[in-house]
């Protein structure tokens, strides 16, 4: 991980944390190919790496991600978005098995609100701006900014955001349901270290199976769902780190799972 020479994202592991920050500043993270394809190899190899339990994205004190690259689509025809088809990178962050925190500082527009939608948990800052402006450049969001944003927010909120590009603040975002918590800018990234180390101190197989079953809840019935959740629940009493678990429940002590 250390060693691999990215261009657009910085990565590292502090803590059994994987840390990705988006890294083209002069343009304010836009996600261009590169970035996308970078970013979704470092997280791949994060969610492969035992050492790793949570990993968190971040971007810098003026932008997550103000977007997608314009300039480099601008004159694509359709059949060249199709065949380079970089939101099918996008698939292969929607089936990381380990939880992924976003911490948003600034412009979270665009890509970069279908980006932190993406993520199972998004950390914010008081400067944060959530917002899906594609309509004003004649297009429509095309990475999950019309399925995410209304299951997060509702259809009314979702529909105006999306048919005016009319952004919506953190505040905002925390009160519709989009974000989990606001804080100062400052104390963003340690706020996201601190839920990603609590997540990291749980035991692993049973944070992978909690993640499937909740983002199954989001594509399916409830009796559906249900049956679902029952199965991974049986199935978790087959692993050594509940019996961690409980044990150290009836002893009065500190569990030591070990992701077995």
């Amino acid at each position: 991980m250390g060693n691999r020479d990215y261009r657009y994202i910085v990565a590292s592991i502090r803590e059994n944390v994987g840390w990705i920050r988006l890294n083209r500043p002069e343009v304010l993270n836009a996600l261009n190919l590169q970035l996308v394809s970078e970013l979704v190899t470092a997280l791949t190899e994060m969610d492969r790496d035992d050492h790793v339990r949570c990993m968190v994205i971040t971007g810098n004190e003026k932008a997550f991600a103000a977007g997608a690259d314009i300039p480099e689509m601008a004159e694509a025809s359709s059949v060249e978005m199709l065949l380079q088809d970089q939101i099918a990178e996008w698939d292969r962050i929607r089936k990381l098995a380990k939880p992924l925190i976003a911490a948003v500082n600034g412009y979270a527009l665009g890509g970069g609100c279908e980006l932190a939608m993406a993520c199972d948990l998004i950390v914010a800052s008081e400067t944060a701006v959530f917002g899906q402006p594609e309509i004003l450049l004649g297009i429509m969001p095309g990475a999950g900014g019309t399925q995410r944003l209304t299951r997060a927010i509702g259809k009314v909120r979702a529909m105006e955001m999306v048919l005016t590009g009319r952004s919506m603040t953190a505040r905002e975002a925390l009160q519709a349901g989009l974000i989990n918590r606001v804080v100062p800018p400052e104390l963003v990234e340690a706020e996201a270290m601190n839920l990603a180390k609590k997540i990291a101190q749980q035991p692993p197989v049973a944070v992978r199976l909690a993640k499937q079953a909740v983002l199954k809840a989001m594509d399916t019935t409830l009796e559906t769902g249900l049956d679902y959740e029952q199965k991974l629940f049986y199935f978790l009493f087959s692993t050594e780190d509940q019996k961690e678990g409980m044990r150290a429940f009836v002893e009065k002590r500190k569990p030591r799972f070990q992701g077995k």
